[in-house]
């Protein structure tokens, strides 16, 4: 037994002072089935974190530091079972702050004392609300939405405005779920709905009823407090400026998704009768590693999302030789269960787009090869990719409005501004931005036609992309999202 605990420790060791998208001593391990249980003992008995992903036999394992010279001592021997290691990988959302140039980010940063009061962080522990919002009417604030003109959705209406059957996943920094905008269209468990046997509310009650590992989650899940409240929890001004952070990313994409249409409140999102599942596995920080993102994943897929909405990425974050398998197997869960895995492009370098197809370190998980994704690049009004976007005729689908993207914003807010301060106004741009609205596009094509496969729901949106330069020779379709063409086809 000693050899085989030293062998897994030597495993370990493999890069540990040279994987750098990493967290130190912070690495996944696929095993066999066979072994798993004797490994997980191993590990504990080593004095190392071990934790079970519950996910195609993936641990996460932490290692002190003290022990890394030991494991690379004993690195070339690995033991029987062990099928793959890999550094758990950061993956973040880019900051907002990217778009500035250096000396003007300096600038305000250095001047940020001047500038008064700072953005509350909203409190934590979110109460999810009692009722619905309720309301009836045009939506107020849809004149803003610029993008939601440019893809002709009122004319895509015509045929439907979404099946609250049909669920998106928004995999992302959390949603505000007590939005007045969001909160009618958030998708309820139905295994934690309802009274349990003893009259209590089966949301409330403390039990797993619906015996999927997960208490009481109503509305989503949260990896990163690992709670039943994927609350989008935003960071101050002061925070942004000096160490980058969530202006409530997740909930933005979420309105552009599906908020409430109809409800004489604020604005509507492509699909504004489909529902919203919130999950999170980004900080307000706007970081999070490969173990979060693979049980958001596989949480999203067996809870009964449809649509997965993956506005996050990393710059080549597996540009080494040991790969990001671990990320790659939750993708290939997506595909085998039927659920698109719709993804960001990246925005680029600095601020500076580039092509995914050659670059050394394209964006990824948008530039996996899994037939399930669907890699969205940024535009802006006049049909010109942004300047952040990134591009690729093989690795990038299509494009959608992805500058000033005007949409719902935490506590019960809606802007197209991320930050407007001491003169310089940084808009909400990003094919993070962009993702959302195919990501809607592809719930409301699936509402009207629940037959269809996930891969004829992706060839329709590519096959009705209505044609446009910027994207000609960048992308696969040629064209950007046209959710008038995709419904009227």
């Amino acid at each position: 037994m000693k050899n085989f605990i030293t062998s897994i420790i030597s495993l370990l060791a493999l890069g540990a002072t040279s994987w750098a998208n990493t967290s130190e001593g912070d690495f996944l391990i696929k095993v066999t089935p066979q072994v798993k249980a004797q490994i997980m003992q191993s590990l504990s008995a080593s004095n190392m974190g071990a934790k079970d992903l519950e996910f195609n036999e993936w641990i996460q394992v932490k290692v002190p530091a003290a022990q890394i010279a030991e494991f690379n001592q004993f690195r070339a021997e690995p033991p029987v079972g062990v099928l793959h290691i890999q550094p758990n990988y950061k993956i973040k959302i880019p900051s907002m702050l990217d778009q500035l140039n250096p000396q003007k980010l300096k600038m305000l940063q250095d001047n940020v004392d001047a500038a008064g009061p700072f953005d509350p962080v909203p409190e934590d522990n979110q109460p999810f609300p009692a009722q619905k919002s309720g309301g009836t009417g045009a939506d107020q604030l849809f004149g803003s939405q610029w993008g939601m003109v440019d893809i002709g959705v009122e004319q895509a209406w015509n045929v439907t405005k979404g099946n609250p059957e049909i669920v998106v996943a928004v995999i992302d920094t959390g949603v505000d779920y007590t939005h007045e905008d969001l909160w009618d269209n958030m998708w309820q468990n139905p295994g934690e709905m309802g009274t349990d046997s003893n009259g209590n509310n089966k949301a409330t009650n403390g039990i797993d009823d619906d015996n999927n590992g997960y208490v009481d989650d109503l509305v989503g899940w949260d990896f990163v407090s690992n709670d039943n409240k994927p609350y989008d929890f935003t960071t101050s001004t002061l925070e942004m400026l000096f160490g980058g952070g969530n202006p409530g990313h997740g909930t933005h994409c979420a309105g552009n998704v599906a908020a409430r249409g109809d409800n004489g409140k604020g604005i509507s999102g492509v699909a504004p009768f489909v529902k919203i599942m919130g999950v999170r596995f980004l900080s307000e920080k706007g970081q999070g590693t490969t173990a979060g993102a693979i049980q958001s994943i596989k949480y999203a897929v067996d809870n009964g999302a449809h649509v997965l909405s993956n506005s996050w990425g990393s710059e080549g974050e597996d540009a080494d030789e040991q790969q990001n398998q671990a990320l790659r197997d939750a993708i290939a869960y997506s595909e085998t269960n039927g659920r698109l895995f719709i993804a960001a492009a990246g925005n680029g370098h600095q601020g500076v787009g580039y092509d995914n197809d050659s670059d050394a370190k394209p964006a990824f998980p948008a530039s996996y090869n899994h037939d399930i994704i669907v890699s969205v690049a940024a535009l802006d009004v006049n049909d010109a990719l942004g300047a952040f976007s990134n591009w690729g005729q093989q690795s990038v689908d299509i494009g959608a409005p992805g500058v000033a993207v005007f949409s719902t914003t935490v506590n019960n807010n809606y802007s197209d501004t991320v930050l407007d301060f001491l003169g310089t106004k940084v808009t909400w741009d990003g094919t993070s931005m962009a993702t959302p609205h195919v990501a809607g596009a592809a719930a409301l094509y699936w509402s009207a036609h629940p037959e269809k496969t996930w891969r004829e729901v992706k060839e329709a949106l590519l096959h009705t992309a209505a044609p446009i330069s910027a994207l000609n020779g960048k992308s696969v379709s040629g064209g950007k999202l046209s959710a008038q063409r995709l419904l009227n086809q």
